[in-house]
């Protein structure tokens, strides 16, 4: 199709989003010109441009081989993930009734075009003769896997079904999309509008941080109750309130209304959506073979089946559990030694633990923010990327921006001048915006068949507390290392290199954490820290006690960390386990009875119930959330080796970590492209020293890949797990898990 016509579809005026190429600096999208009027227009081109791709593939009368039926298909979607990622980007980021209705409108499109691709006889017949003649093609181990991915794309996606069965499939394709979108439609509503802790009173305040208090401050104002203070359930709000306030009611009541999110009643109760999903995905994956969804999501993991994550989180339960019911015997005996507090409940473990913690290691959090002050973090990270990996970073003052209060961009160059890619961050909440923090792109890297290398266009976001009354943004330390964890993100991205879309930067799902978990590493280390870490008034280096109190607390209440993890992993898992699409239990009793045969504390509360678990139900996670702990594996054994090394910015260990971990990583088998890096499988023991749960050993080294204590995990092909917000259209490509609240 021409540009021509292509811009023909407006009503008159030029659409920007049907341009291939931008007029903006670094070819970045031109936001200040895209309107709501020409999504649908644009999506509705980008498909037809897809579809005839795929058409004349179909057509051609040569015997189909990778380059005239595997290659074009890799490309056919090219300008679609261009339209895509700029919608569901900024659908994100400001939620508006009018982009909803675009979405409502769009995803069936999507949905619709991935199953006439992945329905189309033709087109697999094509595949199938490339694959069944694969031996004899002279492939390198790159095209073979991108081959070997497309075939097993095909086949999950239901290429093999018969024509009544494929009807079926695109009715629920269709139905999980639009049911995802409303789940996750009902949640910001439920955040924004459920519930609000108002104080009227300066003695209710009591404890509250400074920063939070005038924060809380500006809420009631832009509510219209100046002189008041206004609390929200958004995690910036409600996590420092729990952890600081002096007043037991008051936690409780904003605690309770946390908890009750999406079960409330009324429109945006999420109760029976996730008995639709639930059913839906049943019916979806046995239809495809598999006896329960679970097996189907799983399958293209590393732990390649539901049976191996559930005895590898049996292996990080019970020593949880038993950790966090120690924690909570020291809370018992420390609340009712300093106040006579003799029950401890949900609401006040986050409170008597920051006491506890205070007192044990006289850390305050309060006091810690003064030296994390935002754009100090931010230029300590880069520096901290400079140091491992030689790249740069350059401010770009002429970005378009699509939040101008919220967004910067920055360029990132190779130590050998090369252009990687910009990377926009957009810090702090709106109402119009998706809690949590995440990592996306406008535009992902590939390098053209010509070697020309295309430039990356990420995005960070994130919800970080805005400073009020002229006071900086000032992070507490887990947003600090929340900035470095989707900088990890980001730099995979970045590092991406690669000629096919379907391989380059594409990891199983339970690989998708580790290059942002990993770079936390570096965040926590105290030179790291000391090289940027400033009192915002006096100008102060962060004080080694200081530092020294962080380090020796960071494993306090760790088993409660876990506890509640592991427990929204566990109930991830058991929901996706489900066989029968008819009897899909009553969400309330179904999270009982799951909760109670795990053994779960009362005074511990999942870290997600189902009804805001929107990792689950809108953001790709499904039968999914144990990856965080999987990817923490892995990076505790691969950090290991730089510790091991007596250096943790070890040059030739960095340039083999972003060679076979981050830039190449999509090329091969997952477990062999780690083993590649670290030379042995990894070792969970790792895992569990990092947490306190089994005793460090000084000198000890990790046991052989014949061990037994070695996880035994085998990888598999993957589905595509880029930082997107939502996928375009090709068959069996799931969106990447999407980090949210």
């Amino acid at each position: 199709m021409t540009s021509a016509a292509l811009l023909a579809g407006c009503s008159g005026d030029v659409n920007p989003l049907l341009q291939k190429e931008f007029d903006t600096p670094h070819n970045l999208p031109p936001f200040e010109l895209i309107k709501n009027k020409h999504y649908v227009p644009a999506f509705e081109a980008a498909i037809r441009e897809s579809q005839q791709t795929v058409a004349l593939i179909v057509q051609n009368s040569a015997e189909p081989t990778f380059e005239n039926t595997i290659l074009p298909l890799d490309r056919s979607e090219l300008h679609l993930s261009r339209v895509s990622s700029v919608f569901f980007n900024l659908m994100e980021t400001d939620v508006q009734d009018t982009m909803n209705v675009i979405a409502e409108t769009v995803l069936p499109m999507l949905s619709a075009h991935s199953d006439d691709v992945a329905f189309n006889d033709a087109l697999f017949a094509r595949i199938k003769h490339v694959y069944d003649n694969r031996d004899n093609a002279g492939l390198d181990s790159v095209q073979l896997r991108v081959l070997s991915l497309y075939y097993k794309d095909f086949l999950r996606s239901g290429a093999m079904l018969n024509a009544t069965d494929k009807a079926r499939l695109r009715e629920i394709n269709s139905k999980l999309s639009l049911l995802s979108h409303s789940f996750g439609t009902n949640l910001l509503a439920e955040n924004n509008d459920s519930y609000k802790l108002v104080v009227d009173s300066v003695a209710d305040l009591a404890g509250l941080p400074d920063n939070l208090v005038a924060a809380a401050a500006d809420k009631a104002k832009e509510l219209g109750m100046k002189g008041k203070w206004v609390f929200t359930l958004h995690n910036a709000s409600i996590m420092p309130f729990l952890a600081s306030s002096e007043r037991h009611d008051l936690r409780k009541a904003i605690f309770d209304a946390y908890c009750r999110r999406g079960r409330n009643g009324g429109k945006n109760d999420n109760r029976d959506i996730i008995k639709q999903m639930v059913a839906l995905r049943i019916e979806k994956a046995q239809l495809l073979g598999y006896k329960t969804f679970a097996h189907y999501a799983i399958e293209t993991n590393m732990a390649a089946t539901p049976e191996a994550v559930d005895s590898f989180i049996a292996k990080v339960w019970a020593p949880a559990l038993r950790k966090a019911k120690e924690e909570l015997d020291d809370i018992r005996k420390f609340a009712y030694k300093t106040e006579k507090v003799t029950t401890i409940e949900s609401c006040d473990w986050r409170f008597w633990a920051e006491k506890l913690r205070k007192a044990e290691y006289d850390v305050d959090e309060a006091e810690i923010s003064q030296y994390f002050e935002l754009n100090s973090c931010r230029q300590g990270m880069f520096a901290t990327a400079t140091k491992l990996y030689g790249i740069t970073f350059k401010k770009v003052d002429d970005a378009p921006l699509y939040n101008s209060e919220d967004n910067e961009v920055w360029q990132v160059s190779d130590k050998d001048g090369s252009d990687l890619g910009v990377v926009y961050f957009d810090w702090h909440p709106r109402a119009t915006k998706g809690g949590g923090a995440w990592c996306t792109a406008f535009r992902y890297p590939i390098d053209n068949m010509d070697g020309a290398h295309v430039p990356g266009q990420i995005s960070i976001v994130c919800n970080f507390t805005k400073g009020a009354n002229g006071t900086p943004d000032l992070l507490t330390y887990d947003e600090y290392e929340t900035m470095f964890h989707e900088f990890g993100h980001a730099l995979q991205a970045l590092f991406t290199r690669g000629k096919y879309i379907r391989t380059a930067g594409n990891v199983p799902g339970d690989y998708v954490e580790m290059p942002s978990q990993i770079n936390e590493q570096w965040a926590s280390d105290p030179g790291v820290i000391k090289s940027f870490a400033r009192h915002y008034k006096t100008g102060e280096v962060i004080p080694d006690e200081l530092l020294d109190k962080i380090n020796r607390a960071a494993n306090f209440n760790r088993g409660f960390a876990s506890t509640e993890f592991l427990a929204a992993a566990l109930l991830d898992l058991k929901w996706h386990m489900l066989t029968d699409k008819n009897n899909v239990p009553d969400v309330d009793e179904f999270e009982k009875k799951i909760l109670s045969e795990i053994g779960l504390i009362d005074e511990i509360e999942p870290r997600y119930h189902s009804t805001y678990f929107a990792h689950i139900f809108n953001g790709g996670y499904a039968a999914g959330y144990y990856v965080y702990d999987w990817a923490e594996m892995l990076v505790c054994d691969a950090f290991a080796a730089f510790k091991e090394s007596g250096d943790i910015f070890n040059q030739e260990l960095a340039a083999s970590f972003r060679k076979h971990c981050l830039s190449e990583v999509g090329d091969g088998d997952l477990m062999g492209q780690y083993v590649r890096f670290r030379g042995a499988r990894p070792n969970m023991e790792y895992l569990m020293r990092h947490r306190g749960f089994i005793d460090e050993k000084p000198g000890r080294k990790a046991k052989p890949a014949s061990s037994s204590s070695t996880t035994t995990t085998t990888a598999t092909s993957s589905s595509s797990a880029k930082p997107a917000a939502k996928p375009a259209a090709k068959p069996a490509t799931d969106s990447k898990p999407k980090e949210v609240e």
